[in-house]
């Protein structure tokens, strides 16, 4: 299988990856300048660069570099150590560099108006495929978003199925109500990707999530959501309120570990706020109270 073909094949899946390079050589190796391998998720391989102690390393390391997104180098001395090569002393020096492999981040924009506009352009410019979702015909169409990878003109449960969701994925919410965007929230936030957005003012997200804690919806599946959206530069204007969110957007994708942005304007970068915690104790009371 042609190691190219198969790094292609993954980011397209949306699954991660390592590539590790031979990139230096001096004296003798059991390959050659240049060989690769890929490492997948579930840690099968494409493609050698020698085999042995040397490989095996390298593997362990792709894993690691997969879990973290940050490339490193590897040096190793085949003369000094007999362990590597399985014994074979060769005598030589490597250099192999192990980068991330990541799926090309998705958009996936609900709601088809005119902050999605120029949100689907600032998206599509900043590196990401964006697919936009409406249930309008009129809102979700190629001419009205001629840059999106994409437009769904359907109801939104029924999209659900239809979208290719994965960990490279965000989820923004920029629907025309409350309704949609719970309906739309309620199902984001189980799913594994790495940034939900939802617009609106703190106090409206507020009620969005107190609707959604007494239909069930646990707060922890809740406390991640990025509402309202985007970092605080004032945005007021359709396009302003674009960069803000994919300055969001950029900032979670370059740093996947991070928490929150300190200027991010979510009623959660601070901590769950105290009206949600007491909303939780409402709800939860009356079940333990039947309970005894």
């Amino acid at each position: 299988m042609d190691v190219y073909e198969e790094l292609a094949a993954v980011r397209r899946s949306g699954r991660k990856a390592a590539l590790a390079t031979i990139v230096n050589v001096e004296g003798s190796i059991p390959s050659f300048r240049s060989a690769k391998m890929l490492v997948r998720e579930d840690g099968s391989i494409v493609g050698t660069i020698g085999g042995g102690c040397t490989e095996a390393e390298v593997w362990q390391t792709a894993k690691d570099v997969i879990a973290s997104e940050a490339p490193q180098m590897l040096d190793f001395n085949l003369g000094q150590d007999a362990a590597y090569d399985e014994g074979l002393i060769c005598g030589g020096t490597l250099k192999v560099y192990v980068e991330p492999i990541l799926p090309m981040p998705q958009a996936v924009i609900f709601g088809g108006g005119h902050i999605s506009k120029s949100l689907s352009k600032v998206a599509s410019q900043a590196g990401f495929r964006t697919v936009i979702v409406d249930n309008r015909e009129a809102y979700a169409n190629a001419e009205r978003f001629p840059e999106a990878d994409a437009t769904l003109a359907v109801e939104y449960e029924e999209a659900f199925t239809q979208l290719n969701v994965n960990p490279a994925c965000y989820l923004i919410i920029v629907t025309r109500g409350h309704r949609d965007d719970m309906r739309v929230l309620r199902w984001a936030v189980q799913q594994d990707v790495r940034y939900i957005g939802m617009i609106g003012s703190k106090r409206k997200t507020i009620e969005v999530v107190k609707s959604l804690l007494a239909d069930g919806v646990p707060l922890e599946s809740l406390s991640g959501i990025h509402a309202p959206m985007g970092i605080d530069i004032d945005a007021g204007m359709p396009e302003e309120i674009a960069v803000a969110v994919v300055a969001e957007m950029i900032y979670k994708r370059h740093n996947p570990a991070a928490s929150w942005h300190p200027l991010s304007k979510s009623i959660f970068a601070a901590g769950v706020p105290k009206i949600l915690e007491s909303k939780t104790n409402e709800i939860s009371l009356p079940a333990a109270s039947s309970a005894s």
